[in-house]
């Protein structure tokens, strides 16, 4: 498969993980990039926020997970072009006692993203997974899967504490489940240039993760906050607003960092 899989996590909630994915997703689909969203959060919040329903039985992350439906059927077109979603609903929250009994269920969306017939995938550039704010079975499932990490990380009081929980996880999952498995990024959010907390674990946080972290930082923003009730990106319910402007920001940074990587390995 020539689509890079990118999980975003970070087991708190309330840190910019959906809005990132969805925001992300849309700038780089817009620079004509092909690319894929899957939410594998019960929630369903990246469904929502990319204008579908999240109480679509039959279309879903969960019936692809149980067998029931190949994956390539549950594709949706999202409403931004070059941007097709996987979407999820609240059966989801069911799936780890469904597979309690399957000692392989770890590895059960990595089999079916990897599958050789899946010749489809071929075509996206990217596939965004938006994991849940825990580190359950569906985020393990995620680490399994993907070959990059982007890490939102709150601009606040403890958020560098809680990322090392984070960083134990990914470094146990690495030694056990996916050796290859890097950090791609670690994206700043809800920063208050006007707090200074914001500019402390900034600071901080260049200085535990060096140049990972990218120069972009995503500001606290109301019409980042209220484009999901209207079903659409902020990118394209106000794309002159401050947090819009970041995330293109961000995708041209995102898009940098994949040509320098490339050129390193030439």
């Amino acid at each position: 498969m020539n689509a890079t899989i990118i999980s975003v996590i970070n087991q708190k909630g309330g840190v910019g993980k959906t809005t990132t994915v969805i925001n992300l997703a849309t700038a780089l689909a817009q620079k004509g990039k092909k690319i894929l969203v899957i939410d594998l959060d019960p929630q369903g919040n990246a469904t929502t926020g990319l204008g579908k329903s999240n109480n679509d039985e039959d279309k879903s992350i969960y019936n692809v997970l149980i067998g029931k439906m190949p994956i390539e059927k549950a594709i949706q077109q999202s409403n931004v072009p070059g941007l097709d979603l996987i979407s999820s609903n609240v059966n989801l929250s069911g799936l780890e006692v469904e597979t309690a009994n399957d000692a392989n269920r770890a590895f059960l969306l990595k089999e079916i993203l990897l599958k050789k017939d899946k010749l489809h995938f071929d075509n996206y550039q990217n596939i965004f997974i938006d994991c849940p704010p825990s580190l359950s079975l569906l985020t393990v499932m995620s680490l399994v899967s993907a070959n990059e990490l982007l890490i939102p990380l709150q601009t606040e009081f403890f958020a560098l504490e809680g990322i090392t929980q984070l960083l134990k996880t990914i470094d146990r999952i690495k030694i056990k489940l996916n050796p290859s498995l890097v950090i791609r990024g670690v994206l700043l959010t809800m920063f208050d240039k006007r707090n200074k907390l914001s500019s402390q674990v900034d600071l901080e946080a260049r200085k535990h993760f060096k140049d990972k972290v990218y120069k972009t930082v995503v500001p606290r923003n109301v019409r980042l906050s209220e484009a999901p009730s209207h079903g659409m990106p902020c990118l394209i319910y106000d794309k002159n607003c401050s947090g819009s402007k970041s995330y293109i920001n961000l995708a041209d940074e995102f898009l940098k960092q994949r040509e320098q990587s490339i050129g390193s390995a030439a």
